[in-house]
């Protein structure tokens, strides 16, 4: 946008200069022509920074309203993988698994809490001496539905498809660990989601370096070089977030 509103300045300027130019140089006979070209200059450049303009308002509601969905299809990837890893351990880089996952898991809802009990060993060493030792408990209170609970009226069958932009696009999936942590990252290329706009525009998107826009060339959830199970992506792109 910067550079457009450079583009209606110099071309203002420029008017200004020609206007000036005709004025003080041009006989009389002449600028009646010249009026007229500059005229039809003016009107073609205006409309060419107009286009411009609007092409770039254009531009930013489509890729909002798409970033919308997909950062909403993320998000149901990252809860997916959150509950996959409280009962397996790790997380997973197929899909396959989580659908299965999603449709038959049953995930236990615990509570820990502390209990005092006799350190037999110490007493002993210390002549009977009685001596306590505080254990962390963790009782089972119940179980819940992954599918019931978090995908209730969500097509989770088909989480791995980022739904605009190419037709039939998938989501990136991968899955390791990070000095022996779990870690996992689902994305997307900006140019896949905006694959049918100006390929200026979309490349000067991938650069995006901004504290309300989704920086870098990707929108993605999780991350295989940090440990994080959060997306690239500011607040106002995603009503899920607020639920």
């Amino acid at each position: 946008m910067l550079n457009v509103i450079l583009a209606i300045v110099a071309i203002i300027l420029l008017t200004i200069l020609i206007v000036w130019l005709i004025d003080k140089f041009v006989p009389k006979k002449i600028k009646p022509i010249l009026n007229l070209v500059l005229w039809a200059l003016i009107i073609y450049l205006g409309y060419i920074t107009y286009d411009s303009v609007a092409g770039e308002l254009r531009f930013e509601k489509i890729k909002d309203g798409r970033y919308q969905v997909v950062v909403d299809r993320l998000i149901d990837i990252q809860k997916a993988q959150v509950a996959y890893k409280d009962v397996n351990g790790k997380y997973t880089d197929k899909y396959d698994n989580l659908i299965k996952f999603i449709d038959t898991a049953q995930v236990p809802i615990t509570e820990r809490r502390d209990s005092t009990v006799l350190d037999v060993e110490k007493t002993k060493a210390f002549n009977g001496i009685e001596y306590f030792k505080t254990l962390i408990v963790v009782d089972t209170l119940d179980y819940y539905s992954v599918k019931d609970s978090l995908f209730k009226n969500i097509d989770y069958k088909n989480i791995m498809n980022v739904g605009v932009g190419e037709p039939s696009a998938k989501f990136e999936l991968k899955a390791g660990s990070l000095d022996d942590i779990p870690v996992f990252e689902a994305s997307v290329d900006k140019a896949v989601v905006l694959h049918d706009q100006d390929k200026n525009l979309v490349a000067n998107e991938k650069q995006t370096v901004s504290v309300d826009g989704v920086n870098g060339p990707k929108i993605a959830v999780g991350s295989m070089d940090e440990v994080k199970t959060t997306g690239n992506w500011p607040k106002n792109f995603s009503k899920k977030d607020n639920e």
